[in-house]
């Protein structure tokens, strides 16, 4: 008998919170901590030891720990008894989504509008920014080393459409964007364009002296909350699904496995990176050092060797949770004729011969058998032959640590668009699904 879900259409509601909060890599990360902490998670230091003599807050001993790297986390949870050659369980995700972000001289203009210069940050769909009600939104580098998180969440910022008077032809030839011409949003009227003024007015906006700010990553977002949609709000749409609603999902699952008190067989583990929509080749990014160097120290910290070290990676999974494609009612010619996934049809797993994704048959086997102890459906995706697919952190992740890594997610339509758009049941069927397979 499958053991009933424990989450329900409340998770889709505090998902919705936990998109508005997180505008940033850097807002999602210390929301997700947040969480942590309430479920009696604590933070420890990388620059900090990792042994039993370390008092109050150390890597070392049973409980729930996590780190903070920019926009990375990685948390644990160590049961109680737990040997260091104990393998870990690990929900893969990332924080980051494609926006265009602010270039280092961010102040620009032209006749009598005053813009922000941004660069373009992974693959949106660049049509989808423009004529939005755009926030601003990350982290600003102070003159002291210190770092002020910032999020200006009103209208401030909006890349205006050219008039299809102007563009007669547009609705039949297509939309054709200049990355550097046209997506320069506006945020006021002026000829005078000064040096430093975006900077001085998020000073003013964050309540710091003017001055202080020295350095800044920025990036802009639309401002519409996320809603529920359709006649019987089976849908949700909202922005950063790709992928906030995984990191939403594995926190939720590694605070309930945390909380449930069980003897666990592994070393429940979220590892949310940033940089994933450019390669995941930075230091908070897969294909940096950040997972395998904390879960090296772990194995360390409770007295562990290299061997010790060697049998808990040769043990370990990571399902490496990202968004997939729910089959398009108006390109169904897109997708695969036998792979279908659809919208409220419970996680997909997603597979392709030539490791774009890391899923093989036995970690198949895996993910069907957390599924079937949630008591959750689960769907396949495959890329039609003629349309190479994506990829995600699970090759990186199965090569760089030499873990069994399994490529899974949820089904959502208008992938990197601003807007993205999800079955609203989804979101709680794969948190069930992560709960049964960090448990074990």
């Amino acid at each position: 008998m499958s053991e009933p879900s424990r989450f329900d259409r409340g998770h889709t509601d505090d998902l919705m919170s936990f998109l508005a909060a997180g505008p940033t890599p850097y807002h999602a990360v210390a929301n997700a901590a947040a969480r942590l902490e309430k479920a009696g998670f604590r933070q420890v230091a990388e620059t900090d030891a990792w042994d039993a003599e370390t008092p109050a807050v150390s890597a070392a001993g049973s409980g729930g720990r996590y780190v903070l790297r920019g926009g990375a986390i990685i948390a644990w949870y160590v049961p109680e008894g737990a040997a260091p050659h104990t393998p870990f369980r690990i929900v893969g995700a990332h924080t980051d989504s494609p926006n265009l972000r602010v270039k280092p001289r961010p102040d620009a203009g032209a006749h009598g509008f005053r813009q922000v210069a941004v660069e373009i940050y992974g693959g949106p769909l660049m049509n989808s920014w423009l004529d939005r009600d755009l926030g601003l939104a990350g982290r600003l580098s102070l003159r002291d080393g210190s770092t002020r998180l910032v999020d200006v969440n009103r209208p401030l910022l909006r890349v205006p459409q050219l008039a299809i008077h102007l563009d007669r032809s547009v609705n039949s030839d297509g939309l054709k964007l200049d990355k550097q011409r046209h997506l320069q949003p506006v945020w006021g009227l002026g000829d005078d364009v000064r040096d430093g003024d975006l900077i001085a007015f998020l000073e003013h906006e964050a309540g710091l002296p003017a001055g202080s700010v020295t350095g800044w990553d920025l990036m802009t977002y639309a401002v519409e909350p996320p809603a529920y949609l359709g006649r019987d709000q089976e849908l949700l749409a909202g922005p950063r699904m790709d992928n906030l609603l995984s990191v939403h999902a594995g926190t939720a699952a590694l605070a309930a496995v945390a909380a449930g008190g069980a003897e666990l067989p592994y070393i429940p583990v979220l590892a949310a990176f940033d940089h994933e929509e450019t390669g995941s080749q930075s230091d908070t990014g897969a294909d940096g050092p950040l997972l395998g160097s904390v879960l090296e120290r772990t194995v360390l910290a409770r007295g562990g060797s290299y061997e010790d070290r060697a049998r808990a990676f040769a043990g370990t999974v990571c399902l490496s949770s990202d968004m997939g494609h729910a089959v398009h009612p108006n390109y169904a010619e897109r997708h695969d004729p036998t792979h279908q996934p659809r919208a409220n049809g419970g996680p997909i797993l997603k597979v392709n011969v030539n490791n774009r994704y890391a899923t093989d048959g036995s970690g198949r086997a895996i993910f069907a058998a957390a599924c079937d102890k949630a008591g959750v459906p689960f769907q396949t995706f495959v890329s039609n032959n003629s349309m190479p697919c994506g990829t995600t952190i699970g090759p990186i992740t199965a090569a760089r640590h030499g873990i069994r890594t399994v490529d899974i997610g949820a089904a959502i339509l208008s992938m990197h668009s601003a807007r993205e758009l999800c079955g609203a049941d989804d979101p709680f069927l794969l948190a069930n699904a992560l709960v049964a397979f960090l448990e074990g």
